[in-house]
């Protein structure tokens, strides 16, 4: 999806149906780029959106109501007194919790526009709302959106507008298929939306590249609930009647489960790589319950690759964490001299930390990473995906026979930095005759 802009008027024409009574200046909303990033929270009490780190601790400068930011200290007033979000009002193991959600697709970037300009609408115009309302109109309209296939119906009018062509992605099937790997497809898309875009994409005989299509799946319940069987579709989009005992080359297929799927393929664990962009509904349940491969599609990593690798954030990181050590270190000198460059390391600190936030987003920041802890998708991301990366056209800089090996990451203890060669830019784990002198 290339255009947020027409997918937000979508939402919100579905919004305002006049049994709603929602105001007709909402017509004229545009939808902001960068405003908003994947994988924020949404407190649906307190129409608060907001960045929490992979401990459940907000993001202090990242919490707003409607398109303002909320002062930190109201921030903690509003969780009594703390950033920490307990457990029990979080997100649960599939992003819904009680009262708070996590918005985790690329469609919710239009969705979080809409809820914060509308509740920024009613907060300029001094209308009273009830926020827990708001959320449930936003999500059915969304919802309606999607289920009655507006989408499509609106995307397949202009492909060239929402979909980017896909040579590299062709690339990518077409080896795969050369080297006898299997390649099977399953989407909640009805056919008639999947066949045009994959036309649109890689070319008319795209089914070639597959040993199996499944559509309107259903996930994420495909992955758990058995009852559903496969039903065979002809492309005229009629469905036959009898029953599935295997999956064959060219034919299309309807829901199903993958219980049935694996029973008819004979496909297990380790030996399939599953990839979505979606970690709760295309991922958690495949690698938890089933024990497949997965790999995760963030395309955001292409725009944060290149922010980190620019010399104004390597250097900014650099001298923020000489300052963390300064600052740990210095702690000893109790003079107020001393006790005065504290507190003036303590603000340059958090200029930086602030400055490095805001080459990323102004108002959240990084998608994978608050100041110095990984954010909460991080942490959903590592634990439901065995590899990530921008794209799938990504795997063509690898041989297909290509071995990827985890990287052993240091524990708080077993990699201490050496501030002082931090201080010059190079890091390392010291010795161990060499930590004897660290006090």
């Amino acid at each position: 999806m290339a255009d947020y802009n027409s997918v937000l008027k979508l939402y919100t024409l579905y919004l305002l149906p006049y049994s709603l009574l929602y105001p007709e200046g909402l017509r004229k909303f545009e939808y902001i780029p960068g405003f908003a990033i994947r994988g924020l929270h949404y407190d649906v009490h307190k129409s608060l959106l907001m960045k929490i780190d992979a401990f459940h601790y907000v993001q202090l400068g990242t919490a707003y109501q409607g398109l303002n930011p909320v002062p930190d200290e109201e921030v903690i007033e509003m969780y009594g007194g703390t950033q920490h979000i307990p457990l029990y009002q979080m997100s649960d193991f599939y992003g819904k919790g009680p009262s708070i959600k996590q918005f985790m697709d690329i469609f919710s970037l239009p969705e979080m526009t809409l809820l914060s300009s509308v509740t920024d609408y009613f907060m300029a115009h001094n209308i009273e709302y009830d926020q827990v309302h708001l959320f449930k109109d936003v999500s059915d309209a969304i919802k309606d959106v999607h289920v009655k296939g507006m989408m499509y119906k609106w995307i397949e009018k202009d492909m060239e507008k929402y979909i980017l062509h896909g040579d590299e992605t062709y690339a990518v099937l077409n080896r795969l298929v050369n080297n006898n790997k299997k390649l099977f497809l399953i989407t909640n898309s009805p056919f008639s939306f999947v066949d045009k875009g994959m036309k649109y994409m890689v070319g008319k005989n795209w089914q070639d590249l597959f040993d199996m299509v499944i559509v309107q799946a259903d996930k994420p319940s495909f992955f758990t609930d058995k009852r559903k069987p496969f039903r065979k579709m002809d492309e005229e989009g009629s469905l036959h009647w009898d029953k599935i005992n295997k999956l064959e080359k060219g034919k299309i297929y309807k829901q199903g489960n993958l219980f049935d799927f694996l029973r008819l393929t004979g496909w297990r664990g380790s030996k399939v790589l599953y990839f979505g962009d979606h970690l709760y509904s295309d991922l958690a349940d495949l690698m938890l319950r089933h024990g497949w491969r997965t790999g995760a599609i963030v395309p955001e990593l292409e725009t944060e690759i290149r922010i980190i690798n620019t010399e104004q954030y390597m250097h900014s990181l650099t001298w923020q964490q000489a300052l963390t050590g300064l600052l740990e270190r210095m702690q000893m000198y109790q003079d107020a001299e001393s006790k005065q460059v504290l507190l003036e390391w303590m603000k340059e600190r958090q200029e930086i930390r602030s400055l490095a936030k805001n080459l990323f987003n102004p108002q959240f920041g990084s998608i994978f990473r608050t100041f110095h802890n990984p954010t909460y998708f991080s942490r959903r991301l590592i634990r439901f995906s065995d590899i990530y990366m921008a794209s799938i056209s990504c795997l063509l800089n690898y041989d297909v026979n290509f071995t990827f090996y985890p990287r052993r990451t240091p524990l708080q203890h077993e990699a201490p930095l050496w501030m002082d060669q931090l201080c010059t830019g190079c890091m390392k784990t010291p010795f161990l005759e060499e930590m004897v002198h660290i006090r």
